[in-house]
Order: structure tokens, then sequence, then C-alpha cells
């Protein structure tokens, strides 16, 4: 399994943040990598700085693309890190509108993509990693429905894994749940509105947090986890600026 030169990979969301981290640890460890994400100059960027990374401009959220994307390159590995922006608002200031916005991009996803890895299906021994959020844990009263939409994710992925086992397609499927980070636009924003929210500076509100989850320590993480054989990992991790935490 420590060899990923043979192990087709397939990151969506790789155009920025901690899916451009993951999708560059792959190919750095020697994986063929499909980079996926709506924008193409984001994608370019990538390419232009990690060899062997192929790039898919296309909408995570299509269903055509989900299937074609499978069928065309036929991965072992499937990574799952895009999503919509939340709009930073308290409950009270949400229309419903605002508030599932999440639920129709975040979860539609997840959603769509693990629901074709079943059909296609992929290869046995195949692994999924779906990256939540550890506001699916620990909530998120600053940004509407997003905490909700990253909770069903989790959900999804183990009903995935659970079918699979049923059909005996041997993928494993394992949800990974980030601590909050500015290295990304949803964290960010995020720090911006939880900053605000406690009566505090950004500045002061960041180096309160602690050490800091990169996108490099995401990436590392993950080559680490799919590295790893599939019978020692746990259907479920945080990840911190520490690493891969299994839940209890």
């Amino acid at each position: 399994m420590s060899d990923l030169s043979s192990r087709t990979t397939l990151v969506v969301g790789a155009g920025r943040g901690l899916g451009r981290g993951i999708a560059a640890a792959f190919a750095e460890a020697g994986a063929p990598v499909v980079a996926v994400a709506r924008t193409g100059s984001e994608l370019g960027e990538l390419a232009a700085t990690n060899a062997g990374v192929r790039t898919e401009t296309a909408d995570a959220a299509d269903a055509t693309a989900a299937w074609s994307l499978l069928d065309r390159y036929e991965p072992e590995v499937l990574i799952l890190v895009a999503g919509a922006n939340p709009v930073m608002r308290p409950i009270q200031y949400q229309t419903w509108e605002t508030f599932s916005v999440n639920w129709h991009s975040d979860v539609k996803i997840a959603f769509t993509w693990l629901r074709e890895a079943l059909l296609k299906p992929l290869p046995p021994g195949s692994r999924v990693v779906v990256v939540s959020s550890g506001a699916a844990i620990n909530g998120s009263p600053a940004s509407g429905g997003y905490a909700g939409s990253k909770a069903t994710q989790r959900f999804i992925a183990a009903y995935t894994q659970d079918e699979s086992r049923r059909a005996g397609l041997d993928i494993t499927v394992t949800t990974i749940m980030p601590r909050m980070t500015p290295h990304g636009d949803v964290g960010r924003r995020g720090f911006r509105a939880y900053a605000a929210r406690s009566g505090r500076t950004e500045e002061e509100f960041l180096q309160a947090s602690g050490d800091l989850l990169t996108p490099e320590i995401a990436g590392s993480a993950l080559v680490e986890l799919v590295r790893a054989d599939p019978e020692t990992s746990a259907p479920e991790y945080l990840l911190t600026a520490a690493g891969l935490q299994q839940l209890p």
C-alpha cells in the first residue's frame, strides 16, 4: 500500500486551500493525480508547480461530471474536498436561502460522488476520503447550515462504507474533520467572523488559536492515511496541526 505510483488519485476541490495541499502532497509522493476544480486558472498554477498532476475543470456538484471523471480515470483513491463558502451570519440574520447554501453544495457533492463510486464501482482496494469539518462535531453558530451539512457528509460516508461491505466491493471510506484554519476561504471567513463575535481582532483570535492546520500538514496526513493498511484505519478522524487524531 505504501507505493502510490500506480494508484491514480482524484482530488475534487483541488484548486486552493487544503485541497491544493492534498493534491500536491500526493503528486510529490509519486501518485498520478487528477485535480478537479471549477476554476481553471487555479488548476493551472497547481499543475505548473507539481509534476504528474492532470487537471479537469468541472463543477463538483454536477452528477454528469462525477460519472464521467470516475469512468475516465478509474481512480483507486478519491478525495472529496470541494464545497461552498457559507454565509457568515448568526442564525437570526440568515434566510433559508443563505442558511441552506452548503446543503445544496457540500451535501450534494458527497452524495453524488459516493453514489457514483458505489455504482461504478471503484476498483477493489480503493480508498475514499471525505473531507468534512470539525464543525460537524462542535457546531458553527456563525455560519448558518454549514455544520449540519458537514455532519450529514459524515452520515453519507458511513452509509457508503456499509453498502460497500454489503456488496463486497472492498472500498474503504474515511471521513476527515479538519480544525478551522485560515489557510482557505471558508476558514479565513470563519476566523474573521468568530474574531468579531468574540470582540477580538483577527490577529488576537489567531494567536489564541494555537498551532494552525496548513495545506501541507493536511496533504502529508492524507498521504500517510492512504498508504496505511485499511484494516488499521478508523472510519473518522479529526485533523489538526498535529495530524490525524482518531475519534473515540
